[in-house]
């Protein structure tokens, strides 16, 4: 793991502290679990599929796929945000109430720790659009619901911000609110282009079309 956000103090630049021997190793093992689980998280949700798959009927199938995909670009997209653009200017905002007489010395598991749940947090919100087009699907929302109720999202989000962020200020809150506004206006895109038609309909389409095939071989018999 590099440290991207490092710092000067009063004396000189400065980077996270290990105060025990013992926790650089514990550090490096939770580093590799992190990264193992981000980098497989592809395998992962196939092989989650490849389990639930044969209990799914055929035009289940056909949705639970590319939401399956999405879904893993989506969560790793998320945890890049809040990893690489998120985390740096929170960090330093946190450590800038530093003084001559206060000399901050975080340590590698205080920064870990941030770090870690940012990126899982912003891997989440992420999930807002596929799961409003999931739930459209399901007929249980749609673009109208959504662009009606706009100002309470907008609440939410300030309201979601201020509990999942690691840190009570109101910057961590900001820079998490912003994002959950903008990907609810790309839910209301996203439902309009891509949940036209829910999943009951998927189903009666099957119906229809296995029904004029069934029609079709009928004839051909006769």
């Amino acid at each position: 793991m590099v440290f991207p956000t490092t710092y000067t103090s009063a004396s000189c630049q400065q980077e996270p502290y290990l105060y025990r021997v013992s926790r650089r190793f514990f550090f490096y093992l939770k580093l590799a679990l992190v990264a193992g689980v981000l980098l497989a998280s592809p395998v992962i949700f196939h092989q989650i599929w490849r389990f639930i798959a044969p209990g799914l009927y055929q035009h289940e199938k056909k949705v639970l796929v590319p939401f399956t995909v999405v879904s893993t670009c989506c969560f790793l997209g998320g945890a890049a945000f809040g990893y690489f653009v998120v985390f740096p200017p929170a960090f330093r905002f946190l450590i800038s109430y530093s003084s001559e007489f206060l000399d901050p010395m975080p340590a590698v598991s205080e920064y870990f720790s941030l770090a870690l749940r940012l990126l899982l947090a912003f891997g989440v919100i992420f999930e807002l659009p596929v799961f409003m087009v999931f739930l459209a699907k399901l007929a249980i929302v749609d673009a109208p619901f959504l662009a009606k109720n706009r100002k309470y999202a907008l609440l939410l989000a300030f309201i979601i911000a201020a509990i999942v962020t690691p840190t009570p200020d109101v910057v961590n809150q900001l820079l998490m609110a912003g994002p959950l506004v903008v990907l609810y206006e790309i839910s209301i895109i996203a439902v309009r282009f891509f949940a036209r038609t829910p999943l009951a309909g998927l189903e009666q389409e099957e119906h229809d079309e296995h029904d004029e095939n069934n029609t079709n071989n009928e004839n051909n018999t006769a």
